[in-house]
């Protein structure tokens, strides 16, 4: 198998903490390595795994190059603007369709926290088999532990469990859904949350591609060689419409299977997902760094140098840096990437 890391992204949600040019997937959130280099690490111990390939912005090759060990140089691919994920995991994919058309393909974001590397690792042998045993897209889906509008979800039909391995038929994919919506999911119980973690045989995803989505194919099959080569595609990447894997091929193509994963799993989107990574003391609350909290509950604190303190407030998330500090309710933490919009168009850049 070789595996593709998704590690393009801005990490607006992470702000003041993550910043444009040193998003949340270089950043140690949650230990003492960044986000980023946890997922190769977790790649590199996976058996199946041959080699990967991590899909950035230009303008972050280099750091990830100088940061990030376990990852051939040559592997680290820049795109020249974001286009979503299609284009991306398109490009990858067709460059390997150049070699090894029949090789299985994985997909993984560069910024999710997976608990549990034995389940994980069966998960991937699971969808490595299904992939190599027919023109078999698979996704793994995670099982819900409360209706949360931050995830897509995947309807899958409890009848068609494949081979008793846990791993069944898409029914159908659904976006973020509003509270009652995804209360409605999690009670039926025939719903996962959308990991974001695909496989595929090469040559199975871009026939795939060229059925749903053949002017995009049509402009990465160009790409491909110049990649190869390392020759500029500037000309023909700047032409190329931005569309979701989801939405431009998982939603319309058959034969699609999900893996229902055993492991623990939380994509740290925003801030409240620390809520959920690390311990809080008996009044909920969460101190990194210099700070203390006093007549408060559910209180987040994360302060690089700066003491911090909250007094008589709960369910508050401050966030302190060198130049900038950050007070919002826990329940509007999803909010910070339309403040990160502002602060951009009013070009208060020193602050991104």
């Amino acid at each position: 198998m070789k595996c593709m890391i998704l590690a393009g992204g801005s990490g607006t949600r992470f702000w003041p903490y993550s910043r444009y040019k040193r998003p949340k997937q270089l950043l140690n959130i949650v230990g003492d390595q960044s986000m980023l280099q946890m997922t190769v690490d977790r790649l590199t111990k996976t058996k199946k795994v041959t080699d990967i390939y991590i899909l950035t912005r230009e303008d972050l090759r280099e750091t990830i190059i100088n940061e990030i060990s376990g990852v051939k140089p040559e592997n680290i691919i820049a795109e020249p603007s974001a286009k979503n994920t299609a284009p991306a995991i398109g490009m990858v994919g067709a460059l390997l369709g150049l070699t090894d058309p029949d090789t299985v393909m994985g997909v993984f974001p560069a910024d999710h926290l997976i608990v549990g590397h034995k389940e994980f690792e069966k998960a991937v042998n699971t969808a490595d088999h299904l992939a190599k045993k027919g023109d078999n897209l698979v996704t793994i889906g995670i099982y819900p532990t409360s209706p949360s509008t931050a995830y897509g979800y995947i309807q899958y039909d409890e009848n068609s469990e494949e081979d008793h391995l846990g791993a069944y038929k898409v029914k159908t994919f659904a976006e973020k859904p509003h509270e009652e919506l995804a209360k409605r999911f999690v009670s039926s119980g025939d719903f996962v949350w959308n990991a974001g973690i695909f496989f595929w045989k090469v040559s199975t995803f871009l026939s795939a591609m060229e059925t749903h989505m053949p002017e995009l194919l049509e402009s990465l099959n160009d790409i491909a060689p110049k990649l190869q080569a390392g020759k500029s595609f500037r000309d023909i990447w700047e032409f190329i419409e931005p569309e979701s894997i989801d939405y431009g091929l998982l939603e319309k193509a058959e034969n699609i299977y999900v893996i229902r994963g055993k492991f623990q799993w939380n994509d740290v989107g925003s801030w409240s997902a620390l809520y959920d990574v690390f311990n809080p003391n008996a009044e909920g609350n969460i101190i990194k760094g210099n700070g203390k909290i006093m007549d408060g509950k559910n209180n987040l604190i994360q302060s690089n140098g700066k003491f911090t303190a909250i007094i008589g407030l709960s369910d508050i998330v401050v966030i302190n840096t060198d130049d900038a500090t950050l007070v919002v309710p826990r329940d509007k933490v999803e909010t910070i990437k339309d403040l990160v919009t502002y602060l951009t168009e009013t070009e208060q850049i020193k602050l991104i």
